[in-house]
């Protein structure tokens, strides 16, 4: 049985209604989006690299676009916490790697090393984003 829907009626310019994602919210996206492209690199290159990247860049514009007015700094906090947490537990468990110390160590920091670019760029670019926000907003309540 099929729906009438009349396209026509769809307003494309309010799409995304409310006032976006809560700071929990904000959290969860970006630790889920994350794990989810590093779980789908590890498993097919064995550590991480340029899908995971991106998603890390994809998450920190998606937590600065999606959130709510205050959910910044979260937004650009999260990112690498969540990289760090999900780095610890899924490169061992789906990297395929033993759980000898010296062998977790070495896939650790080479994908630390291939993931730096990424998570320097993007935290520098969240930063700036959140201080101009933040010299904006003192600005205009001075005034």
């Amino acid at each position: 049985m099929r729906a009438n829907v009349d396209i026509s009626r769809i307003d494309p310019k309010n799409r995304i209604q409310g006032p976006g994602l809560t700071k929990p919210g904000v959290v969860i996206l970006q630790f889920l989006f994350i794990a989810l492209a590093m779980a789908i690199e590890i498993l097919f290159r064995g550590n991480v690299g340029l899908i995971t990247g991106i998603a890390l860049w994809i998450s920190f514009a998606g937590g600065i676009y999606l959130g709510r007015k205050g959910t910044m700094f979260t937004s650009v906090v999260t990112p690498p916490l969540a990289f760090a947490l999900w780095i610890i537990l899924l490169l061992p468990t789906l990297g395929g790697s033993t759980l000898r110390i010296s062998r977790f160590a070495i896939d650790l920091v080479s994908g630390l090393a291939g993931i730096a670019p990424f998570l320097v760029t993007g935290a520098i670019a969240g930063w700036v984003i959140y201080f101009a926000r933040e010299k904006s907003r003192d600005k205009s309540v001075k005034e």
